[in-house]
């Protein structure tokens, strides 16, 4: 341990550890194969992204990490995907701004990549041509969220 880490475990700093990392859910769905490969495939891509987050203990929070992503060409599902990527994370000492940022957005930056890897993986084994997903601003998307939600409680009063 270095002595800037023992300082800062004996002054009390916050402290954040990756419990696990783990797949919740996944499912691939392919309802217009076989005719879907006998076509050139040049699918329309939509994403749909949520997080969640469970307070399981004190100190411990799951962090869930949900991605959806359709491919379609004109009326024609080719596939569907469902990731649920998940970890627990244990954060101690930080104050309830600091947790939310960790929570809302590093949390899932950090497990972002496990369930993109999941889902290229997925469409590959079905038979589709490779899909790797750009990369996620989670922190922009938690700041959004937090203007919003400050938004609506400054309207509400």
């Amino acid at each position: 341990m270095t002595e800037d880490n023992s300082q800062a475990a004996t002054a009390g700093e916050a402290e954040f550890a990756i419990v696990r990392i783990y797949l919740k859910d996944v499912s691939l769905e392919a309802p217009n194969s076989p005719g879907v490969f006998a076509e050139d495939f040049k699918p329309e891509i939509s994403l749909q992204l949520n997080t969640t987050v469970n307070n399981i203990e004190e100190n411990l929070y799951e962090v869930g990490l949900n991605i959806t992503v359709t491919a379609k060409q004109g009326e024609k599902t080719g596939f569907l995907v469902e990731v649920q990527q998940a970890g627990l994370f244990s954060l101690k000492g930080f104050d309830q701004a600091q947790k939310g940022t960790m929570l809302g957005a590093y949390c899932p930056n950090i497990l972002f990549p496990y369930a993109r890897e999941e889902i290229s993986s997925l469409v590959t084994k079905g038979g589709f041509p490779p899909l790797l997903l750009a990369p996620i601003n989670f922190d922009m998307m938690y700041a959004e969220k937090a203007a919003e939600n400050a938004q609506q409680a400054a309207s509400a009063s």
